[in-house]
This record gives C-alpha cells, sequence and structure tokens, in this order.
C-alpha cells in the first residue's frame, strides 16, 4: 500500500482538479497577513500553491499517522532554522484549535482528501499540524517575496518576484529545489535601465529614503539579532564596548527618516519637489550625526573586528546631499543644504582621518557589501555587469550568470591551498566563480582570445558551507574552508586578515542572510507584542473609541495603491481618525474627504473636531502605576515618550496638514465665513514644538497669500511660450459696439471669445458646488454661483443663436447666418470647446430652427456634414465625444452636462448612510465617487487659452439677454410663430422678405487674415488635432420635387431691439456688470414689416409616421398646442438698463434626473411641469407636446435630414425647454405646433411612418436659386 500511495500525483489528469485552486483564496488571507499594504496576481498564488503541494507531497511520503510522525519528517526534511519555527507555529496551532480555528489555510478542506492521499483515515489533529506547516512555509514565502516587491518600489507580487525571491534564499531553495543542480532563475532583460537615467531632485529622495528604510533595518538587525544576547548578559559582556554608540546612531536615523517622510507628506501638490533641506540642517546644528565620530574611533580601534563596517563605509549621505542641492529648485532648500553640508564638513573630516589610520589598505567601498541596497539599483545595470563579467571568462560552460544570480558582489585574488597558481574569485549572490589569469589559447572553438580569466571551477551558493580556519605555520594563513555537499572541500587563503574578514563577511551574510531576515522579523513580531501602546481612554477621547462595525466599516478585498484599507462608510469621529491616523498618511482620502465633507459636516464643525483631535490628554496611570510612583520609580516614562513620539506627534502634523490643505485648496470655506477664518489662525497661533513651527508658518503664508489674493482680485498674468494670435475684426471694428452682432464680429473672434468665458466659467467651478447636488438646492446661489453662472451663459447663447436665426427674415440672409453659426462651431470645434460644439448643436435642434428646411437646403453640403459631425458627438451616450475628449490635449472647455449627470444619479442612487447594527454610518463610498467625477473636472481646469481676451466683444457676450424683458412662455411661443411667419406651413413657395442686413453677407472664412512671426497661426489649444472620424450617413432615395421661389418681398418694420437689461426672469444676467451693448442684434438702416399671422385650426392626432412611395413626408419633432398667438409691434424706444441686482427665478429643479435620453419622447406624452437635468443645462425646445399633433401637412422638403437630438441629457419628458437651466418653469403651457413635413397633396392621406432624418439634403434643383458655389442667391432669382 504504501507504494501505491508514494505514486499519489497531485499534478495528474484526475487528482488535479481536486486541489487547483484549493488554497488561493486562503493565501490572499495570509498576504494580508504578512504584508497588509500588497497585493498579489492570480498567477503567483498559483504558483505558491503547487510549492505547497509539493511539500505535503513530500510530509506525506513518511505515511505519518500521528502528530510526533509528522514532527520527525519536518525535522529531517526541512533545512535549520525553519524547522524549528514551523514546528513551533504548528504546535501553536494545536493549542489553540481547542478554542477557535487560528489558521487561514482550510483545514476542514484538507482533512478528507488527506485520506485520499495516504490511503487511510488520519487523526483531524495530525491534518491540522501539517495545515499549520504548510501555512507557515506559505507565509514565509509571501514574506520574503514582499520584501523584495518592496524594495524595488512595486505593489503586487508577481510569479517572477517570487521565483526571484526564493533563488536568493539559501533554505527554501535547499527545501524545494535540493536535487537540482542549477535553478533557472528569471529573465531579466526586459527590465528597462533606470540608475543610469538623469534622476530628478524628487527621485533622489525617493531613493534616498528607500536607501535609509533599509539601513534602519541593517541596523535593527544588529542591535536586536546580534546586541541583544550580549544586552541580556550584562554581567558577562559590556555590549557598549562591543557595540559602542549604535543605538544612538539607529535613533538620529529614525528621526531623519521621520523628518523627511513628514516634509514629503507636507508637501502640497502644486510643488515641483519636497523640500529636504531643513531635515538635514536642522539634525547637523543639533549636532545629530556626532555619534559616528565615537562610533567609529571605537570600532576602529586596535584589534577590534570590521564586521559593522559596512553600516558606515559607503558615504552614501554626502553623496546625495550634494545631488539634492544640485537638482533643488527652490532657493531657500539649496541654503538648507549648503548649511547642513558645512555644518557637517567637521565630521566628515574626522571620519576621513579616523578611517584613513585605521584602514589604510583598503578603500572604503572594499569592505563587507551592502546586499539589499543592489536591488534598488535596477536589474538592467546588475545583468549588464554580470554579463560582462562571463564575456571575459574563457571556457564557461552552462547557464548564463544572470539566469541562476540576481547580483554581483565582490571580487579579488585569492590563494587555493594545494595549487600552483592564485584564483581570482567572482562572487554572486548564488554562485562562486574561480578564476585563473588567461594566458594560452581559448578552450572552446570559436571562443574570443581576449577573455581576461580562464575559468577553473564554480560553487553553488545553496549547495557549501564556509567555515573559519585557523592559522597553520607553514601550511596557511588568513584562510578559509569551502565544504561541499559530497563532503570534499576546498581552502582558500587571503593576503592579509582585513582581507579574509571582507571575504567572511560576504560569504556568511550570503549563507545566513535569509536565516538573520527571520529572526529579525521574528524579534520584532515579538516586541511589537509585548510593547502595545497604551492610549487614553474612550472617554477622556473620543478619537480613541475602538473599531468595530458600529462606527466604521472597510472595503472588502479593496486597497488603495499604497496598501490602506479603504473606508467604505463610518461615523464623522471615525472618519476624523482615519483622515488624521498615526499610522499612515492618505493623501487621497484627504482630498477626498475635504472634497465632499460639507454633504454630512460644517465646516464650523470640522475646525472644532479637528482641534478636539489635535488636543491629545495623555493615559492615566495604572494602580500599579500609581503605586510605583508612590514608590519613587518611574513606570510610565518610556510608555509616554514612545506615545508622544509614535501617537501624539504623528496625528497632531497630521491635523496640521489638513488644514493646509484645507486653506490652500478649499479657501472660499473661509472667504463665506470670516469667524471660521478667525478661529483657525487662533488655533493654530497656540501650536507649540519645534517640530510643527514650520507647518504652522506653512499655513499662515497661504493663508495671508490667499487674503493679498482675495484683496486685488483674481490675476490673469498668464506666459505662454507663444504670443497669441491678434485679434480678428471683421465688419464691426474696435470700439464700434454698437453694430457688434453675429454678421458683422469676425467668426474666428466671437468662438475665441465665446472659448476663453465659457473656460473662465469652467475653471471657477469648484468641487463644493456639485458635491451633494447644492446647485439643485435652495441655497444654490450662495453655494454654487459659478456653475450657475455657466450654466445662465449656456442658455442665454443657446437660445441668442436661435433668435439670430428666425429673425433673419430674409431666406438668403438666414441661410448666411446659419451658415456663419457652422463656421464658429467649426473653430469651437479646433478649439476643443465641446461646450459651445453642443450649445450650437442643441440651437440647430431646437423647434423653431429645426423645421426651417428650406433655408437648410441652401447650407452647403460640407458645412452640413460638420454640423451632422457635431451631432455624432452626443450619440450612444456621448460615446465619441469622451473618446475625443480623452484623446485631446488640454486647453479644452468640456461638456458640463454629462458630468452633471453623472453627479445626480450617484447622489440619488446611493444612500447617504449605511445601516450597521441599527446605527446609521455615513456612506463614505458614495462620496469618493462623486469625489472621482469632480477630480475629472478639475484636471481640464489647469490649461488655459493662449488668446487674447476682447473687453468689448466679451461684454457684448456677458450682457446676451435674448429673452429680453419677456416671460419663458412668452418667448418660446414668439420664436416658434417667428418661425412660422417665415417658412408657413404647408407652403410650397415662401413669402418675400426685404434684406435685414445693408452689410455684406460674405463669411471672412476661419482661416486667420494675419499670420505674424511668432504668433499662432491657427486658434488652436496646444494640439491641433485634424478631424479623423467619419460618420455614415443614412442614404437618401427618396424622389425630388421642385421648390418654388419665394414671393415678392413685403417692407418690414423696424425689429425689436434685444437690450442687454436682465428680465424680470432673470434669465441671461448673473453679474452687476457695466450696460453691454444697447441691442445685440442692433443693426441700423434696417426695416421689416410687420406681419400679423391667422389663427390656425386645432388640428386632429397625427397618424403613424411612414415614408411614402411618392415623396418624403416629415413628422413633426414635438406635438404642441394649436394656439398661435401674432406678434405684436415692438416699442422703438432704447433698452432699459439692467437693474442692479439679478432677479433670482423659483426654484424647479428636479429631485430626479433620469439616464441620457436622447431620442424625442412619443408622441402625445404629456410634459412634466418639473423640469429635468437636461432643462439645467440647454434649451432643447421652448416648446412642450401637450396637445395632439396637427394633421399631415404637406412640405417643401425634397431631401431627408438627420434629426439632431439635443446635447443636453434629457429626462424622461422629452427635451423640454426651461430658461437658465430649468430655473424658469413653463408653467404648463404648451407652444405652438411644430409643423410637420409631407410632400402629399392631400392632407386627409395616410402617412406612413418615417426612418429618422439626416441632416444631408438633396440640393434644390431649381437653377436660379443656387449659386455654382452652393452660396444661395434667392434675392437675385426671378420669381416664380
Amino acid at each position: 500500500m504504501q507504494a501505491a500511495q508514494v505514486q499519489y500525483d497531485f499534478f495528474s489528469e484526475e487528482n488535479a482538479p481536486k486541489w487547483r485552486g484549493l488554497l488561493v483564496p486562503s493565501l490572499n488571507k495570509v498576504l494580508s497577513q504578512v504584508h497588509p499594504k500588497l497585493s498579489s496576481q492570480e498567477e503567483a498564488l498559483q504558483y505558491i500553491e503547487e510549492l505547497i503541494l509539493l511539500l505535503l507531497s513530500m510530509l506525506c511520503q513518511a505515511q505519518p499517522r500521528s502528530v510526533q510522525d509528522v514532527e520527525e519528517r519536518v525535522q529531517k526534511s526541512f533545512p535549520h532554522p525553519i524547522d524549528k519555527w514551523a514546528i513551533a507555529d504548528a504546535q501553536a496551532a494545536i493549542e489553540k484549535r481547542k478554542r477557535r480555528n487560528p489558521l487561514a489555510l482550510p483545514v476542514d478542506k484538507i482533512h478528507p482528501l488527506l485520506k485520499e492521499v495516504l490511503g487511510y483515515k488520519i487523526d483531524h489533529q495530525v491534518s491540522v499540524y501539517i495545515v499549520a506547516v504548510l501555512e507557515y512555509i506559505s507565509a514565509d514565502i509571501l514574506k520574503l517575496a514582499g520584501n523584495y516587491v518592496r524594495n524595488i518600489r512595486h505593489y503586487e507580487i508577481s510569479q517572477q518576484d517570487i521565483t526571484v525571491a526564493m533563488c536568493a534564499d539559501k533554505v527554501l531553495m535547499d527545501m524545494f529545489h535540493q536535487d537540482e543542480e542549477d535553478i533557472s532563475g528569471f529573465p531579466l532583460m526586459d527590465e528597462e535601465p533606470s540608475a543610469s537615467e538623469e534622476q530628478t531632485y524628487y527621485d533622489l529622495v525617493k531613493t534616498f529614503m528607500a536607501e535609509v528604510r533599509q539601513y534602519l533595518r541593517d541596523l535593527n538587525l544588529i542591535i536586536k539579532v546580534f546586541r541583544e544576547p550580549f544586552a541580556s548578559n550584562a554581567m558577562l559582556f559590556s555590549h557598549h564596548n562591543i557595540f559602542s554608540r549604535i543605538v544612538d546612531i539607529h535613533e538620529v536615523t529614525l528621526k531623519l527618516l521621520g523628518l523627511i517622510e513628514d516634509t514629503v507628506e507636507m508637501t502640497d501638490e502644486g510643488s515641483p519637489h519636497p523640500l529636504v533641506g531643513s531635515c538635514f540642517e536642522d539634525l547637523a546644528e543639533e549636532l545629530a550625526f556626532d555619534p559616528y565620530e565615537s562610533y567609529a574611533q571605537d570600532i576602529l580601534r586596535t584589534g577590534f573586528h570590521d564586521h559593522f563596517l559596512s553600516q558606515l563605509s559607503k558615504p552614501g549621505a554626502a553623496f546625495y546631499l550634494q545631488q539634492l542641492e544640485e537638482k533643488s529648485e527652490d532657493e531657500e532648500d539649496k541654503e538648507c543644504l549648503k548649511q547642513a553640508i558645512t555644518a557637517l564638513l567637521n565630521l566628515q573630516s574626522s571620519m576621513e582621518r579616523i578611517c584613513s589610520k585605521n584602514m589604510a589598505k583598503r578603500r572604503l567601498s572594499e569592505s563587507a557589501c551592502r546586499f539589499y541596497s543592489q536591488q534598488m539599483k535596477g536589474k538592467h545595470l546588475a545583468i549588464k555587469k554580470m554579463n560582462e563579467i562571463q564575456k571575459n571568462i574563457d571556457g564557461w560552460e552552462g547557464k548564463d550568470i544572470g539566469q541562476c544570480c540576481n547580483e554581483f558582489i565582490m571580487e579579488g585574488t585569492l590563494t587555493r591551498v594545494g595549487a600552483k597558481h592564485e584564483r581570482h574569485i567572482f562572487l554572486f549572490d548564488g554562485l562562486m566563480v574561480c578564476c585563473k589569469s588567461n594566458h594560452g589559447q581559448p578552450r572552446l572553438p570559436g571562443a574570443s582570445s581576449t577573455a581576461e580569466y580562464r575559468l577553473k571551477e564554480k560553487f553553488f551558493m545553496r549547495k557549501v558551507q564556509i567555515n573559519d580556519k585557523d592559522d597553520k605555520e607553514g601550511e596557511y594563513r588568513h584562510a578559509f574552508e569551502i565544504i561541499l555537499k559530497d563532503g570534499n572541500s576546498v581552502v582558500f587563503a587571503a593576503k592579509s586578515a582585513e582581507e579574509k574578514n571582507g571575504w567572511m563577511a560576504a560569504l556568511i551574510s550570503l549563507q545566513y542572510r535569509s536565516t538573520l531576515e527571520r529572526m529579525l522579523d521574528s524579534a520584532m513580531l515579538q516586541e511589537e507584542k509585548e510593547e502595545q501602546m497604551r492610549l487614553p481612554g474612550a472617554e477622556l477621547y473620543r478619537f480613541a473609541t475602538p473599531d468595530s462595525e458600529e462606527n466604521v466599516v472597510f472595503e472588502e478585498n479593496v486597497q488603495s495603491k499604497s496598501g490602506i484599507p479603504i473606508i467604505k462608510a463610518g461615523t464623522v469621529l471615525k472618519l476624523i481618525e482615519r483622515l488624521t491616523f498615526h499610522m499612515y498618511a492618505d493623501p487621497n482620502f484627504v482630498r477626498t474627504f475635504l472634497t465632499t465633507y460639507r454633504s454630512f459636516c460644517k465646516p464650523q464643525e470640522l475646525l472644532g473636531l479637528l482641534m478636539e483631535r489635535f488636543e491629545i490628554p495623555e493615559p492615566k496611570p495604572t494602580e500599579a502605576d500609581q503605586m510605583a510612583i508612590e514608590n519613587g520609580d518611574q513606570p510610565l516614562s518610556a510608555e509616554l515618550k514612545r506615545f508622544r513620539k509614535e501617537f501624539v506627534q504623528p496625528v497632531q502634523l497630521r491635523v496640521l496638514n489638513v488644514c493646509r490643505h484645507w486653506v490652500e485648496h478649499h479657501f472660499y470655506d473661509f472667504e463665506r465665513d470670516g469667524q471660521l477664518l478667525k478661529r483657525l489662525e487662533e488655533f493654530i497661533a497656540l501650536v507649540r514644538g519645534k517640530a510643527m513651527k514650520k507647518w504652522v508658518e506653512s499655513i499662515t503664508k497661504i493663508i495671508q497669500r490667499k487674503k493679498q489674493a482675495q484683496a486685488n482680485g483674481p490675476s490673469h498674468n498668464i506666459t505662454f511660450e507663444s504670443s497669441p494670435p491678434p485679434i480678428e475684426w471683421h465688419l464691426s471694428k474696435p470700439g464700434q459696439t454698437d453694430q457688434f452682432d453675429l454678421m458683422t464680429l469676425h467668426p474666428i473672434e466671437i468662438a475665441r471669445q465665446l472659448t476663453l468665458l465659457e473656460s473662465d466659467f469652467y475653471r471657477a467651478v469648484q468641487p463644493s458646488e456639485l458635491v451633494g447636488s447644492v446647485w439643485t438646492k435652495e441655497d444654490k446661489e450662495l453655494n454654487s454661483p459659478n456653475l450657475l453662472r455657466m450654466i445662465r451663459h449656456t442658455t442665454n447663447l443657446t437660445l441668442w443663436f436661435e433668435k439670430c436665426i428666425v429673425e433673419t427674415e430674409n431666406l438668403e440672409e438666414r441661410a448666411a447666418v446659419v451658415a456663419r453659426i457652422i463656421e464658429i462651431l467649426q473653430v469651437f470645434q479646433e478649439l476643443n470647446n465641446f461646450n459651445g460644439v453642443l450649445e450650437v448643436v442643441s440651437a440647430m435642434n431646437s423647434s423653431p430652427v429645426y423645421r426651417l428646411d428650406h433655408t437648410f437646403e441652401q447650407i452647403p453640403s460640407r458645412q452640413r456634414k460638420i454640423l451632422e459631425e457635431a451631432h455624432e458627438l452626443s450619440e450612444d451616450h456621448y460615446k465619441k465625444y469622451l473618446a475625443k475628449l480623452r484623446s485631446i490635449n488640454p486647453p479644452c472647455v468640456p461638456f458640463f452636462g454629462i458630468y452633471l449627470t453623472n453627479i445626480l444619479k450617484t447622489e440619488e442612487g446611493n444612500p447617504d448612510f449605511l445601516k450597521r447594527h441599527g446605527k446609521e454610518l455615513i456612506n463614505f463610498s458614495k462620496r469618493r465617487k462623486v469625489a472621482e467625477i469632480t477630480g475629472e473636472i478639475q484636471q481640464y481646469q489647469n490649461q488655459p487659452y493662449c488668446l487674447r481676451v476682447e473687453s468689448d466683444i466679451r461684454k457684448f457676450f456677458e450682457n446676451l439677454n435674448p429673452m429680453e424683458d419677456k416671460a419663458e412662455k412668452e418667448f418660446a411661443d414668439y420664436l416658434f410663430n417667428k418661425s412660422l411667419e417665415i417658412e408657413p406651413r404647408n407652403a410650397r413657395s415662401l413669402p418675400r422678405f426685404a434684406k435685414k442686413y445693408t452689410c455684406p453677407l460674405k463669411s471672412p472664412g476661419v482661416r486667420p487674415s494675419s499670420v505674424r512671426p511668432g504668433t499662432m497661426r491657427h486658434p488652436t489649444p496646444l494640439q491641433n488635432e485634424p478631424r479623423k472620424i467619419s460618420y455614415s450617413r443614412i442614404p437618401d432615395s427618396e424622389t425630388e420635387s421642385v421648390a418654388s421661389a419665394p414671393n415678392s418681398p413685403r417692407t418690414p418694420l423696424t425689429p425689436p431691439p434685444a437690450s442687454a437689461t436682465s428680465s424680470s426672469t432673470d434669465v441671461g444676467s448673473v453679474f452687476d456688470s457695466p450696460q453691454g451693448p444697447s441691442s445685440p442684434f442692433h443693426s441700423s438702416k434696417l426695416s421689416l414689416e410687420q406681419l400679423s399671422t391667422e389663427e390656425a385650426p386645432v388640428p386632429p392626432p397625427v397618424p403613424p409616421r411612414r415614408r411614402p412611395e411618392s415623396a418624403p413626408a416629415f413628422s413633426p419633432r414635438y406635438s404642441h398646442s394649436a394656439e398661435r398667438t401674432s406678434v405684436s409691434e415692438p416699442p422703438d424706444s432704447p433698452p432699459t438698463l439692467p437693474p442692479r441686482e439679478p432677479v433670482r427665478t423659483p426654484d424647479v429643479f428636479s429631485s430626479s434626473s433620469s439616464p441620457l435620453h436622447l431620442q424625442p419622447p412619443p408622441q402625445g406624452r404629456a410634459r412634466s411641469n418639473e423640469p429635468t437635468l437636461s432643462q439645467t443645462f440647454f434649451p432643447s425646445s421652448p416648446f412642450g407636446p401637450l396637445t395632439p399633433p396637427p394633421p399631415p401637412t404637406p412640405s417643401p422638403s425634397l431631401g431627408s435630414r438627420k434629426h439632431l437630438p439635443s446635447p443636453p441629457l434629457l429626462g424622461p419628458s422629452g427635451p423640454d425647454y426651461s430658461g437658465d437651466s430649468a430655473l424658469l418653469p413653463l408653467g404648463g403651457s404648451a407652444g405652438p405646433p411644430v409643423p410637420p413635413r409631407q410632400s402629399t397633396s392631400s392632407a386627409s392621406q395616410a402617412i406612413p411612418k418615417l426612418p429618422p432624418k439626416t441632416y444631408k439634403r438633396e440640393s434644390v434643383s431649381h437653377p436660379s436659386l443656387v449659386h455654382r458655389d452652393g452660396l444661395p442667391l434667392l434675392e437675385n432669382a426671378n420669381p416664380s
């Protein structure tokens, strides 16, 4: 039976499915225990699972029936000292098993499978013992791999990382690869060279911090592993005489690292790098580095062994100081580094004198090597060095050095006892290569004869033992022995005791490094268990309440990139505690919290909680402590020192860091509440302590800077690499503000100035204006002023475009106006002003404009294509727009409506509080999602446009007020009635109108008229990206018919002036600004005849829409009321001045939002009185489908035009209009009806359903209506 059991194969086709994946979830738990800040790839855990199954197979080969059998097998097969630790862990698991399951690996799943493996049933305790051994080894592998991953500054363990780490660990290699000659390591050549590249200041700081952390670990190894036995036997040894001031060096190193970490943590995001010079200067002034001098004197005295020289021999600190000084971009920091270097000159001279006196025969860098720092120098350089060495060795056979070694350690000349010639030795972490000088021909055919050395022998370091040899007169001196596994040995002799010590230090370190690492981890873990920090009670300090599910919940199986647990929900106190946690800093949490806290906490409350968090009481002494104090002892002195250093100081530092971020990035909280700023200034003025002084000064400087900026107003002094392009002028010239109009200003400059204005509006929006959907709440004017200003501007501009089109009665002129607006859209696209692009699309898609088929027939196909491509951006949930946005370079003006929709959906789709054990916890994961959206908004707020502001044109657009003093319903009716007037329903020929403009209609184009050297040739952002996406259009197979020319024009009266005043409904004006031009539509020498319209009959419901066989038919975009109102004659008096204070409108924001909805609502759907999110941005249509649609009527349109749904985010009621971003209710009244489009002769004929329309229109066949260039020439056509 035993023979049968030996044949059990864990990886056979039959058995593998039973074991595959069984341990992976549990190994993840083990990883979280040994390295809570790291994650692992699935393949890495599967690889460890395979190793553990190999180990289980080895344990089961002994056919264990009791715990003692397993223990004997472990002692025989496991290398020393890992066998002792594994057995100790397994014994502890059996002890604890009686109370609860302490193991992460699944004992209950493995136990029944072991019966199949062994062929007999074993006691459950034996299974627990075996699984405990397996878990210890898995934890050891993950611990080792995690240390390696942290050294190379990664956050995820890969299978390659495990292979690399195990290759460098003799214990694990002996356990898993006892019989293999050499192990194929890992491909290193794909690593990118890093050390050779020039490093920035911040890179140097990070590298220095990594070096110091490893140096600190080396010091811990000396103090806690080597020094501890001496210190615990003080009667036998004087540990000070042996280890000198190593503890003082440890303390100053810890202090230096802490200062640098604090500086990095407190560095503002906008700063180019942390300013660490003051850290060195402070310690140098305190003479904190002086222990190095006495330490060097002690350990270099005559007769003292130099095994510990590795901690001092590398002059790294001075190297980093000089490099930091060269790379620093801050003058104050440079001065601090200079002062530090100067202050350390005496110490440097003293150290050099001591070392040169006692180490005359050896360079500083030739002593025992620093192994761990090699990993941080970049694998590429290590591989390069090993390849160079291998190429220089003649006769090399077998795998390359780089495949079985990680790093080169040292080289030198030794004498092999019994050999004629000296050996040149190359020592790697996995291999010792012995060579002799090459004076003959190459041994291998084709080998290079230029090789300096010839291979004699090589030893795998994991298969040898190092033994020190005493001097034997007449035979050898300064010798050591390498003992092979087969019992043979080789003796090497050095030339001096110093050289021997160097080789022994390197060889012993290689052999016992992993064991010493494990001993250090064990000692530090034990120390941590024994010395738990005492905190004040929760009754004294509310932030000391232990974590529980009643006060904080963390995201499961989710960690930040730095390994910090992510909070899902918590009480305010727990959120503040984690915001200023003593164990780690979480800058992402600080940013998210300060962006979103107003949704659950007021600024005054937050400041009060931070002040409470800062004032930390000391823990009360216990009764035993009290008795000791009465007896004259001081039992709490060490504990209090640790408490102040490890708890009080980090917490207070992080409270100040939060305050600094608060005033730097959210100063508007203090601008709105002077008392809040006063409390903060009083609080930081009372902060004491040298460590806190510079952070208090930093906060004070920021406050003063913000106050100064507030007093001086916003600064627009921005320096660009190239000069902005000159202002483009068309018919209106500088200063002629009364002539400013759509057709008189240059389209390039209109787009530029609108882009600058909208960019300023966009960049001014603060995250706090969005969190909690405060722009829809009662105090929106106070909480979201910048967002509302942008919304109102967008609404007004869209309405202005619509008004410009429908108030231009002459067909030729109207076609020129539409073409001019499309040219503005072109420049918007080139400037990456997506908000402007979608404003134009929204205007073109509005009911008064969309129905103007005769007008669009006059637009050249090239411009129709541009309009269609712009519309494509909003299709399919803005897929193409989002792709375009991510592909361009800033500056740009994104479309804000998408962000508002996403925020509303997040706010309304997630609860504000999560219930746990009957208590409500703040749902912080919801706030984090909102903060991610605001973060995306902010990433486009940093880059300004390289364009000049033309103040007069800017004022013209700031003061746009297309609605004048009309109510929203009245203005909507006016636009649609005007649309019906210029292009009546069912009209095969249009009425003639006099020209509105006396100026030329020809466009100046969208290319700059003047270009001078050093200026931008075109109004483009940093990257002028050509339009790369072409969109297919629906083919048009409809028959053409001839459109008749319009009737002879009539003489109209003067059009109504559109004043810049703010109407009673306040759609447009949100500024108390100087009066703009008296009329955005002012044009001298223009007259229009007043037209009266007849009242239209109430139409019956529209039949289903279908494509007739004979002619195209168009259904109405919306259905409207049947009433048509006549346009009254406007007054000829000048416009009124805008009011001093803008009139605010009633709050009618929808309490809920709908997802993106781009198609028009179904016919007959009633309109809700409550506007949706679409209305918060664009007035998609001024009308709502409240009445039955009109019957089908003939339409003069020849081709089909693609339906352009409005870009705003539409609610369930369809693309309704609301002025001022839904700030004005429509009152439930309907606008006039939209005429259906149809070319049938009978109104009663049934109409088949139409497919979606396209903007592609067929050219009108009448030869006198269209110029050969495509420009409309209707005024020159003979009347039919």
